[in-house]
């Protein structure tokens, strides 16, 4: 069953998606905080009082990169491409699907990312201005949280289909 897609094995394919949404979940993490914290830093510098109140604003677009290194690690548990029981003779075609189910957490946790960090820029001004706001404030970013989350459970969803599918 070792069949290859388009040249590669379905393991590669399956870790390819895997990686995929952990390199740009990442990325986009990345990208995020950085948006966000250099307004944060400004305000802190400010007024060093009010830190509390945005780290949370500065540190939400790390959830992403959360979720892509969750995907890329339920890949190599369903898949079994990890440790002593090493599935490597997943068909080309599933492991194709496999790396297409981890598209939506890439993806979208990637531009999500950053857009959170974008609104938790915004948001941090609500903070800097007032500070008994920062609860308010925090809705903002987390409005965006949700569409990167539903890209989890729908790629934790496909993945368990696949798993059941094919792994037995």
């Amino acid at each position: 069953m070792t069949d290859a897609f388009w040249g590669l094995s379905g393991a590669d394919w399956a870790l390819i998606g895997g990686g995929f949404a952990a390199i740009l979940g990442g990325i986009g993490s990345a990208i995020g905080i950085t948006i966000a914290s250099s307004v944060v830093s400004g305000i802190v510098t400010e007024d060093g009082e009010k830190f509390g109140k945005l780290l949370p604003i500065a540190a939400m677009p790390s959830t992403q990169g959360i979720y892509g290194f969750i995907t890329a690690v339920l890949v190599l548990i369903f898949f079994k491409l990890f440790g002593a029981d090493v599935q490597i003779d997943l068909a080309g075609a599933a492991g194709f699907k496999v790396f297409l189910a981890c598209q939506p957490v890439a993806w979208l946790c990637f531009v999500t990312a950053i857009y959170q960090g974008r609104t938790g820029a915004a948001a941090a001004g609500i903070v800097a201005r007032r500070g008994e706001d920062s609860g308010k404030a925090l809705i903002f970013p987390a409005l965006v949280e949700t569409y990167a989350v539903l890209a989890l459970i729908v790629t934790v969803l496909m993945m368990l289909g696949l798993s059941t599918a094919y792994m037995g």
